[in-house]
């Protein structure tokens, strides 16, 4: 059991209370934030006031809702709730940053790390040209250092 301030007269009440002893201010379908003790709507899981996310993100509370206080606070809050849904997808197959790197270093004349990477004609053009005169192959040395270990292609 968690205490929480009372909307109207901002004295610590529990949070399973039906209304205030104090005030008598009746609490309903609402719910308060953890963090701030602003009332909000029972459904809420980011609270409008301050941002926080109030309750976990899951299939016990699929629909969320977002009280509109202030569009700051709303902006706020709908930013956080994609934040917290969206999850990173790669596309492409995935490379080791030093296997590349080790046959560019010895092979990248011949166009190794290019066939590697599944760019088949780069690694032709590398081939022909022996690594685009050198030039190629240096400039492709730095910039798979700065890749991460594993990079998509």
């Amino acid at each position: 059991m968690a205490l929480i301030n009372c909307p109207e007269c901002g004295k610590e009440i529990s949070d399973q209370a039906v209304s205030c002893p104090n005030c008598g201010t009746p609490l309903g379908n609402k719910k308060f934030c953890k963090f701030c003790g602003e009332q909000i709507d029972e459904n809420c899981v980011i609270c409008p006031k301050c941002g926080k996310q109030v309750e976990t993100i899951g299939a016990n509370n699929p629909n969320i809702i977002v009280n509109n206080s202030s569009s700051a606070s709303a902006s706020a809050a709908a930013a956080a709730v994609s934040a917290a849904v969206v999850t990173p997808v790669h596309s492409g197959t995935p490379k080791d940053k030093w296997v590349a790197f080790f046959l560019c270093l010895f092979l990248g004349g011949f166009g190794a790390h290019k066939f590697y990477e599944g760019k088949i004609g780069m690694g032709f053009l590398y081939l022909f040209t022996f690594g685009l005169f050198f030039i190629g192959w240096i400039i492709d040395l730095i910039s798979i250092l700065g890749k991460p270990n594993t990079y998509y292609v």
